[in-house]
Order: structure tokens, then C-alpha cells, then sequence
């Protein structure tokens, strides 16, 4: 395994552009950041989140690179979508107790202007939160400070049984 990956990491790094090559950059610098700061998850490291828990509220940063946009040169949508569903599903989790976890369940997007600037900034907070489902509200803004999508979202509470395994 690891002489195919030097193998495809020389190929790459020998005939990549400079746009490729600072893609693959940004890519490793988020694995790296996944190994070394232990994060549960690769797509924290690979997006680079930076988060937060704030006055009740969850934030996460993110930068902007070439990498995340879409073939008009702006943040892709989905990507917008992830980080939003990831800001709200952190704070939903944040405040279960042990042995529960949220799953999202629906997710309304607003997109209201283009991903464009050095960063995204979403914050969540909770609009209702019962025994059985949480409703999070989330908010997406550039780096200039414009929200860029606004975002509801519903959250099943299910019991962990252990790693992998869930009772819904």
C-alpha cells in the first residue's frame, strides 16, 4: 500500500500544475491535521474546520481554496451544505447525554450569495430540543461578513449501543 501511494504521490507531484499541486497541498495539510490532532472524522481534516462552542451556539471555520469550488469559481454548494449540517449536528450532539448521538434528518437549505473570500463562518443554535428530535437553525457567512445560506435542519436522537452500531 505504501509503495503505490509514494508511487501516485511522485506521479502526481512530477506532472501536476501548480493549481494541482497546491490542491493536493491543502488535501495533505487536512490529513495531517486528522492524524495529528486525532479528529474523529477525515472530512474535519481534509475541510480543515476550526471549531467552537460559544453562548449555547456551535461555529465552525473553514478556508476557502480552489479545492471546494464548483466549475464557476465559487464555494460548491454541497460543501456549503456539509459545513452546515456539520455545525448543527456538533451542537446537537454537544448537549445529548452519553450513550445518545443525532443523525440528521432533514436538512433545508437557503443559499443567498456566493461562496467567494478567504473563509466560511457558520454558527448554529438550537430552536427546539425534545426527547426524541432537535430542530437546529445554521447560518453561513463570508469572509467579507455577507451570509451566504441560511439553513434549518431536524436531528433524530438515537441510543449508541457501541461503536458503529445505533438503536433508531
Amino acid at each position: 500500500m505504501k509503495d503505490e501511494l509514494r508511487q501516485l504521490l511522485e506521479t502526481c507531484i512530477e506532472n501536476g500544475s501548480e493549481a494541482d499541486l497546491s490542491s493536493l497541498t491543502f488535501l495533505l495539510e487536512g490529513l495531517k491535521q486528522k492524524i495529528n490532532q486525532n479528529r474523529i472524522t477525515y472530512i474535519d481534516g481534509i475541510l480543515q474546520m476550526d471549531r467552537k462552542f460559544v453562548e449555547n451556539t456551535c461555529e465552525i471555520t473553514i478556508p476557502i481554496h480552489p479545492i471546494i469550488n464548483n466549475n464557476l469559481d465559487i464555494v460548491h454548494g454541497g460543501i456549503t451544505a456539509t459545513v452546515l449540517d456539520t455545525t448543527m449536528g456538533s451542537l446537537a450532539n454537544y448537549y445529548l447525554p452519553k450513550g445518545f448521538g443525532a443523525v440528521t434528518n432533514q436538512l433545508n437549505i437557503h443559499y443567498i450569495a456566493p461562496g467567494i473570500g478567504e473563509t466560511i463562518h457558520c454558527k448554529a443554535e438550537i430552536v427546539h430540543k425534545g426527547s426524541k428530535t432537535m430542530v437546529i437553525s445554521g447560518e453561513a457567512y463570508r469572509s467579507d461578513g455577507k451570509k451566504m445560506a441560511y439553513a434549518t435542519g431536524t436531528f433524530f436522537i438515537i441510543n449508541k449501543l457501541g461503536p458503529g452500531e445505533f438503536d433508531t
